[in-house]
């Protein structure tokens, strides 16, 4: 079976369309699907160039346009070619702003403002890179959460993904035989947490890794038993320091970043 087309259309960068067309499109089996991206379309050339792409190659089409020109002609030509156009954005904005008893602002791109905020993600995400792995610990105490674990238990990505809702994250590796720097403990205001896994996973992500590196298989690293005894030897310190532990086993990262979140606001509750 040919993949359905999907258009997606953004007068800004795309993040928001691309993010929600994927989240609705993980609630259908054996569907295939090519996506199209058009960003920052702002004008009727714009929208004309991109239906001349629908023509070769018809399907859905979803946008986040504000600006009423470009949206009625974009809508217009998807009629003549009688393919479905969907605003993605529309009924939640007309439903606030009824809520809200006010007038919406057409403004493109405008969630992306250059605001405070996005200056703190920006900090948040330089801060994740440089706490990378154990690295630069005289500065831990700035931290608002701290992920530890063995090696390959997504502390990396989950930092990341922390770091883009503004929150200052950095990550420890437990290493066997490698004390822990004291400077962890002097971070008495940031949320620690134990990152765990199956051992069994761990091995099968460990091995392939070392073959993607083409490294030698024959080590303590993929060993099922000295890998469960890193595990337990993790999970005991994350006990002995009343730390919680969150299972990454069978969890994506953006399932494991919510439930540290959800940890970090109730310490934070506690603290107020």
């Amino acid at each position: 079976m040919d993949p359905f087309h999907l258009h997606l259309i953004s007068d800004s960068t795309g993040e928001t369309i691309c993010t929600a067309a994927r989240a609705s499109l993980v609630q259908f089996d054996d569907i295939e699907t090519e996506e199209h991206l058009w960003p920052m379309v702002r004008s009727r050339e714009q929208v004309q160039r991109v239906i001349e792409a629908i023509k070769e190659n018809p399907g859905f089409v979803l946008y986040t346009l504000v600006n009423q020109e470009v949206r009625a002609a974009l809508e217009e030509e998807c009629r003549r070619l009688n393919v479905p156009c969907i605003g993605l954005l529309d009924p939640v904005v007309t439903a606030l702003a009824k809520y809200f008893d006010t007038e919406i602002k057409a403004r493109p791109g405008r969630q992306h403002t250059l605001d405070a905020e996005y200056f703190e993600r920006i900090d948040a995400m330089h801060f994740a890179l440089a706490h990378d792995d154990g690295q630069s610990t005289w500065d831990l105490t700035q931290a608002d959460i701290i992920l530890l674990g063995v090696s390959r238990t997504s502390k990396t990505p989950t930092c990341i993904y922390l770091a883009n809702r503004g929150l200052k994250a950095a990550n420890m590796p437990l290493v066997p035989g490698c004390p822990i720097p004291e400077a962890l403990y002097e971070a008495d205001h940031a949320l620690i947490v134990g990152l765990t896994k199956d051992p069994k996973r761990l091995v099968e992500i460990r091995r392939q890794r070392l073959k993607l590196l083409d490294q030698d298989e024959n080590t303590d690293y993929v060993d099922l038993d000295m890998v469960s005894k890193e595990i337990n030897d993790a999970r005991r310190l994350f006990t002995k320091h009343d730390w919680p532990v969150i299972n990454v086993s069978r969890k994506s990262i953006e399932e494991t970043a919510s439930a540290i979140m959800q940890l970090y606001n109730e310490k934070r509750e506690i603290l107020s």
